[in-house]
């Protein structure tokens, strides 16, 4: 047991209660369960574990543990009621023993009010029983506990409350009510391709072509066990301290988000990720390796980290049941759902470039949401070239919530798929996750110090447009890539550079209010966002400066300027105010003319 989980409110409520579900199971053996455990910090948003002693199998049991076995547990609290799937635990404790056997049946839930909270856990055993549809059946145990406030601050997910999809273009903290923009890693997509992980190893060297090239090979995150700090969580022994310590530099550099894929092999890029007991096998998991991501998860929570969770490639995304929604992509996304889905800030993207059938995707999409108990957003990525054919018949639909944009007009496509969304009545988080050239992508540093092509025609686009933020992508033509990449430092000016974005988002503009308005501004070479007569935006890719346009307000505006490249605090350029409606020019920025800079208009008085 770790040390942070020593720290976690423990108590035992022991039940001994003969389970029969053969009213609505005719085909289901007697279960007996018993000692149901609750563990963690009882308080709201936190992750609260219900452990069960029930039947005592292993991952490779004649009688498959994931797929004859079904635990529930169903949460109330006044009008709230959740349902959430459970999952076999092997011995309890699978992360720092590496067991594959035992007797625990688990359970994680996340409160999102506090107060008393009942639970009724229910526990069927029958040929198939994980994949048939939720039955409520007489549970075997049931009991209560009293949940109270968070002590938590921001930027952990604790403080700010489940991230939701609020029919708007950007997702809100549930507690906070605060709007996300989105900013992190899209790179290495195989980022759980760790070497620390159980049963983790690469199936292939990387030599296909348009891949990243290199011998076998297995991230250790070499460079980042320096950025482990005393206290942060490892598992048996020292092990992880890499990758922790990598996410401890991302989120020292104010990002928010990691992209990365549970399942590459069958013909995928990596050839190293996979959730399963075995590289061949499809209907058992792997008790120890999913306890360890689960340790790597509840870190990035704590440290304000999205999870954006690709579960498959084009390369394998007809692999799972032939591309079908049957018995091993049921199950897959029936473990992922029960294990993970109690992170606060999560993303189920339904695959990269992909190419599944608009009623597969429906499908796999339906299937998710019924399951999953907190209707987290679900996202689809696939080839530039494919938007409108893969899109357009997702419009609307009612478990779509994210575009996941790959391209090189990120400006126009962002507002292409924001503005069809909204007049289909579903308007969709649009972001952007990866840089169209998959051999350039974001550079090092040492390649390209000042990232200027990423910063203007990709980020700013992106958020310009009403887009809700982006990770980025490492070409495969560079040190660092998308499949090998070990030190995040690599783009150490790139995290920068983001982060002063969504600086300045955060701290001066209510863009939750705002639109684009590009036909606000004279020049053909800028971007502004706007909520008419209170506040605009102007970006400036190349400098210089703009007439601005104003049909609505009678007062004094001010203009002020804030640098892209630097960051920092607003600053004062050649014209100070202006007055009316009408058109005005904003003048020239303070200094660098001929580079970008974002103006800020906003009522005020004239000195």
């Amino acid at each position: 047991m770790s040390a942070k989980q020593k720290t976690r409110h423990v108590f035992i409520r022991t039940s001994l209660i003969l389970f029969i579900a053969l009213v609505l199971y005719p085909s289901l053996t007697l279960a007996k369960m018993a000692e149901e455990v609750i563990s963690g910090q009882l308080k709201k948003w936190h992750r609260i574990t219900l452990t069960f002693d029930g039947p005592i199998t292993n991952e490779g049991a004649e009688d498959n543990p994931f797929l004859n076995y079904r635990l529930d547990v169903i949460f109330t609290n006044g009008k709230n009621r959740y349902i959430v799937p459970g999952f076999y635990a092997a011995d309890g404790n699978a992360g720092q023993t590496g067991e594959n056997s035992g007797n625990k049946w688990r359970v994680h839930f996340v409160p999102d009010e506090i107060g008393q909270w009942n639970y009724s856990a229910i526990f069927a055993q029958g040929k198939n029983i994980a994949l048939k549809s939720f039955q409520g059946n007489k549970p075997f145990a049931s009991g209560q506990f009293t949940v109270g406030p968070t002590d938590k601050t921001s930027p952990d997910h604790r403080a700010r409350g489940m991230l939701r999809y609020v029919k708007k273009r950007y997702l809100q903290f549930a507690e906070t009510k605060e709007f996300f923009l989105k900013a992190g890693a899209d790179s290495p997509e195989n980022f759980l391709a760790f070497r620390d992980f159980d049963g983790t190893f690469d199936l292939a060297g990387l030599k296909d072509e348009g891949e990243a090239q290199g011998e076998q090979f297995i991230h250790t995150y070499q460079p980042h066990v320096k950025d482990w700090r005393k206290g942060d969580p490892t598992w048996r022994g020292d092990k992880g301290k890499g990758i922790i310590g990598a996410l401890n530099y991302l989120a020292s550099k104010g990002m928010n988000s990691v992209y990365f894929v549970t399942y590459n092999i069958d013909g995928g890029d990596g050839k190293d990720v996979w959730p399963w007991a075995d590289p061949d096998e499809r209907l058992r998991f792997d008790c120890s390796k999913l306890d360890e991501w689960e340790i790597v998860f509840s870190h990035m929570d704590k440290l304000g980290i999205m999870l954006h969770v690709v579960t498959q490639e084009e390369e394998n995304d007809q692999r799972l049941d032939d591309g079908n929604l049957g018995t091993q992509r049921k199950l897959y996304y029936r473990e992922l759902i029960a294990r993970f889905s109690h992170h606060l800030a999560l993303t189920w993207n339904l695959g990269e470039e992909n190419t599944n059938s608009t009623a597969q995707q429906k499908a796999f999409a339906k299937y998710i949401r019924d399951l999953d108990p907190y209707d987290h957003p679900i996202a689809l990525h696939t080839y530039p070239d494919a938007q409108d054919k893969i899109y357009t018949p997702l419009l609307g639909f009612e478990c779509m919530e994210a575009a996941s944009l790959q391209t090189l007009d990120a400006h126009r496509q962002t507002l292409l798929w924001t503005k069809r969304s909204a007049e289909n009545g579903r308007p969709w988080v649009v972001c952007l996750d990866e840089i169209a050239r998959a051999d350039v992508g974001v550079k090092p540093d040492s390649q390209d110090p000042t990232h200027d092509v990423p910063r203007k025609e990709f980020l700013w686009a992106n958020l310009m447009a009403g887009g809700a933020g982006a990770e980025w992508y490492f070409g495969y033509e560079y040190p660092h890539n998308d499949l090998n990449c070990e030190d995040w430092r690599s783009r150490d000016s790139m995290w920068n550079l983001t982060r002063f974005a969504l600086e300045f988002f955060h701290k001066y503009l209510p863009f939750g209010e705002m639109s684009s308005a590009d036909n606000l501004t004279s020049s053909k070479n800028s971007f502004c966002f706007a909520k008419p007569g209170l506040i605009y935006a102007v970006y400036l890719p190349e400098g210089q400066t703009t007439e601005l346009k104003l049909s609505v307000g009678t007062g004094d505006f001010t203009v002020k300027w804030y640098n892209p490249r630097q960051g920092g605090k607003l600053l004062t350029g050649s014209v100070k105010t202006f007055s009316g409606s009408g058109t005005h020019a904003i003048g020239l920025p303070p200094y660098d003319h001929h580079k970008d800079w974002l103006a800020l208009i906003r009522p005020g008085r004239r000195h």
